[in-house]
């Protein structure tokens, strides 16, 4: 049998392509010499005829540029897409702010330096965005007389 027909063969057998399919030079007489799918069997058995593995796509570049991406390279002008408020949307910075300023007002709280109605009205105050930021929470209780030291 030919090589290119025994090639096909195991190709259709193990369901890869025919130039995946190798057929060590040394050995060739000993495949001609194969006449059934069972005699191409114990020729892949015996090493003379593998499948050659699969060529995949590196990821050394990908991995390297995540590396320095965490090191802070790589962040100039010319890599930066889309404008600052697409890059943090305006919804994070919402939540950042809300966050930090309910922390701030829950340790005024707790360290009993408000009342709960002061706590409560000014968790409005944050809720509807008049105050927005946590220097500004403390001068307005402090302004309004409200901090008790």
């Amino acid at each position: 049998m030919r090589s290119d027909s025994v090639k096909r063969i195991v190709a259709d057998m193990k369901g890869v392509g025919v130039s995946r399919v190798y057929i060590d030079t040394n050995k060739v007489d000993r495949v001609m010499e194969a006449a059934t799918r069972q005699d191409i069997m114990a020729l892949m058995k015996q090493d003379v005829i593998r499948i050659k593995q699969k060529k995949g796509i590196s990821n050394g570049r990908l991995k390297k540029r995540i590396k320095q991406l965490s090191k802070d390279r790589r962040r100039g002008p010319g890599s930066i897409r889309g404008t600052r408020y697409a890059r943090y949307p305006r919804k994070e910075r919402w939540i950042d702010t809300i966050r930090a300023l309910r922390d701030e007002l829950r340790t005024l709280k707790s360290d009993g330096k408000i009342t709960k109605e002061t706590y409560r009205r000014y968790y409005r105050f944050i809720k509807s965005g008049s105050i927005r930021s946590r220097s500004q929470l403390l001068s307005h209780l402090k302004s309004a007389g409200l901090v008790g030291e």
